[in-house]
């Protein structure tokens, strides 16, 4: 059995990862795009394995062999066999058929509120300005790099549009969010706005958010937070690729 349970892990994961990365866009609430071949690559090396496995023990497991023994999952009586092996590896096929057939969501407003939302860093360069008219479509990492490190103020006076999901804080505050990944989803980083003047769409709603600049703090220190004076707020299609923050011009 304890083979059989091998074998069959193995070309499940692989299946399920070729099913996530070849098939849908899934993947992408786990890791960023450029990992997708290597998503695939490891997808079909595990059904390798989990084929070469299967015919190594044959069909079906444990038949009898020509001399009279079994295969390895039989027990042969003198205290060395392999026996059936422990019954809780059986949960192990738990995390492969979830891939398989119920993906988990992207990372969302539990992560977001449950770590400190840290502003790039604005560097040496200088903010270039704004359009001077119409609504400024911005990403969070922008917009927020601007409003903490930008001395120069180009936010005031300039409406502007945030994307990103609904992350509720306490007492009815709530943020517009966004989360950048590096690599996957496990070294994610918060980038959130605190939004005033509009109440708060159920969380993890995906939401554009049309309004100004709320200056908060001392701007070019840490005192400085990222807020927005709500206009509009309305209801959008969660993206395909959720951590990518890049803006989409809109005419």
């Amino acid at each position: 059995m304890k083979r059989n349970v091998q074998v069959l892990l193995l070309l499940f994961t692989g299946v399920g990862l070729l099913h996530i990365a070849l098939l849908t866009d899934l993947y992408l609430r786990y890791v960023r795009p450029g990992l997708r071949p290597a998503l695939i690559a490891s997808g079909v090396v595990l059904i390798l394995l989990g084929a070469v496995g299967a015919a190594r023990d044959g069909f079906p497991f444990n038949r009898p062999r020509p001399d009279g023994g079994h295969g390895p999952g039989h027990d042969r009586g003198d205290g060395h066999g392999h026996g059936d092996g422990p019954r809780i590896a059986w949960l192990l096929y738990v995390p492969a058929l979830t891939i398989l057939f119920l993906a988990p969501p992207a990372l969302g407003s539990y992560t977001a509120s449950r770590d400190e939302a840290k502003p790039p860093s604005a560097g040496d360069s200088l903010f270039p300005a704004l359009p001077a008219r119409g609504v400024v479509d911005m990403s969070l990492n922008d917009f927020s790099s601007r409003a903490v490190w930008d001395t120069s103020r180009t936010l005031k006076g300039h409406t502007v549009r945030l994307t990103g999901f609904v992350t509720p804080g306490r007492d009815g505050i709530w943020y517009v969010s966004r989360l950048a990944i590096s690599c996957c989803a496990a070294d994610a980083q918060v980038r959130k706005v605190r939004v005033h003047g509009a109440a708060a769409p159920p969380a993890d709603a995906w939401v554009s958010v049309t309004g100004t600049w709320h200056p908060t703090g001392e701007l070019g220190t840490d005192g400085a937070s990222p807020a927005l004076d709500a206009d509009t707020v309305a209801r959008v299609p969660a993206p395909k690729d959720p951590y990518n923050d890049t803006v989409v011009t809109r005419r």
